[in-house]
């Protein structure tokens, strides 16, 4: 009977050996997403912040506000300053309007004398004095532009702080900047905030990357673009996935902690990513076999 059970036991043995030994997974890794931090582009208090952890979001999202009373003010306030440069600015070319209804009625009268003197039915005293009427008046509107030009600048300067304030109001208005998941919330609505205050982190988790360590040899068969199996444990089984390469990288470094044993660490090791469609199942951070497709 015992030496039945060492049978057994040294069969069972060899079977598992063989197994592992024909099933080993050509890399090994962990997938990971792009994660994007949103911040606030604004200072002041939180009037709302509708997200929540596991969340999906679209693009072009608005999620929250910061509040923007006093932005506002300062705009009434800039708009009343503008109004007030627009009348005097009005004033100059009320004048401006005035002295070139003048200048029509002087050219007029230059005309008229011009073809009374071509007919010696002026002197030229008189066609001097047309002339120079003529010349009076295109001095005088002259003049008077360059009064309303220290105007016109200030108005643009007027302007420009408008828009600058339009802008900063905009930017109270939380926007989510990508479709995808909510990672994690660092903010909620009544805080302070300041310019650059994390509010939530956010990622794209409908495809995932799985960057997985290869050794030298292993880099003649793979090749940017090549589709590759992605297994992940699934309770007893194995549940697998279909990959595709989009980068390998050119330098070697040694295996990371997190991957490899001790006696591993040592070995250098090259590092490759692979894009993978993510069925709900696959999360930051888990563990995942790369497996090369047969040719």
């Amino acid at each position: 009977m015992k030496n039945s059970t060492i049978l057994i036991t040294a069969f069972l043995l060899g079977t598992l050996l063989s197994c592992s030994n024909g099933e080993k997974a050509d890399g090994y890794g962990n997938f990971e997403a792009t994660e994007i931090t949103v911040s606030s582009e604004a200072k002041g208090k939180i009037e709302f912040l509708d997200i929540e952890e596991g969340q999906v979001l679209e693009k072009g999202t608005t999620v929250g506000l910061v509040d923007t009373l006093q932005l506002f003010l300062n705009k009434q306030q800039l708009q009343a300053s503008k109004a007030t440069i627009a009348s005097k600015s009005g004033g100059v070319w009320s004048q401006v309007s005035v002295l070139n209804q003048q200048l029509r009625t002087a050219k007029t009268e230059q005309k008229r004398v011009q073809s009374m003197f071509d007919e010696n039915a002026a002197t030229q005293r008189q066609l001097d004095q047309a002339n120079s009427q003529v010349d009076v008046l295109k001095s005088q509107i002259q003049n008077v532009e360059t009064q309303n030009a220290p105007i016109v600048n200030e108005a643009k300067s007027m302007d420009a702080k408008i828009a600058q304030i339009n802008d900063q109001i905009e930017k109270c208005r939380i926007i989510n900047p990508i479709k995808g998941t909510i990672l994690s919330k660092y903010a909620e609505a009544s805080e302070i905030v300041s310019f650059g205050k994390p509010l939530y982190k956010i990622a794209n988790l409908d495809s995932m990357t799985l960057r997985v360590y290869v050794s030298e040899p292993q880099l003649a068969n793979l090749k940017i673009g090549q589709k590759v199996s992605i297994k992940i444990d699934a309770g007893e089984k194995m549940k697998e996935f279909s990959g595709r390469i989009n980068w390998i990288s050119d330098t070697a470094e040694f295996t990371p902690k997190i991957i490899q044993t001790k006696e591993e660490r040592v070995n250098l090791v090259y590092a490759v990513k692979i894009r993978v469609k993510n069925d709900g199942s696959l999360k930051i951070g888990m563990p995942a076999e790369m497996w090369i497709s047969e040719q």
